[in-house]
Formats: structure tokens, C-alpha cells, sequence
């Protein structure tokens, strides 16, 4: 269940498409992503699936193995 946020309902205006492209650059977890953009995680990932930003880390290799 999702909880109510601030932005609930509201459209995303296109500074909240811009933060989250640059959150999502910069690593940052879905979950303090909501926070700063007073959306759930479920409307992050969903936007962010819609835009096609990966929320996936970038900096982390695979499998816990060292460069």
C-alpha cells in the first residue's frame, strides 16, 4: 500500500522529469528519491520506466567483484 505524499495526484512538471534524470546519474535510491520529490517509489520507478531512466546503479560491479 502506498502511502499519501504531498504531490499525490499531481501532474510531473518537467523539473521533476529533469531531478529525477540528474538523481538517477547521481546513484541515489528510489526511496530518497520519493522524499525529495514528495512522490512513492512506486511513482518514481513508474516515471521513471515511462522516461527510460534506468534506476539501476551504475558505480557497483557485478557480483560484489573488485576492478
Amino acid at each position: 500500500m502506498s502511502k499519501s505524499t504531498r504531490n499525490n495526484g499531481t501532474r510531473w512538471s518537467s523539473g521533476d522529469e529533469r531531478q529525477i534524470r540528474q538523481l538517477a546519474n547521481q546513484n541515489t535510491p528510489t526511496r530518497v528519491m520519493g522524499f525529495k520529490l514528495g512522490r512513492t517509489e512506486e511513482a518514481i520507478r513508474a516515471k521513471a520506466s515511462e522516461m527510460g531512466v534506468s534506476l539501476k546503479p551504475t558505480n557497483q560491479s557485478p557480483y560484489n567483484r573488485s576492478k
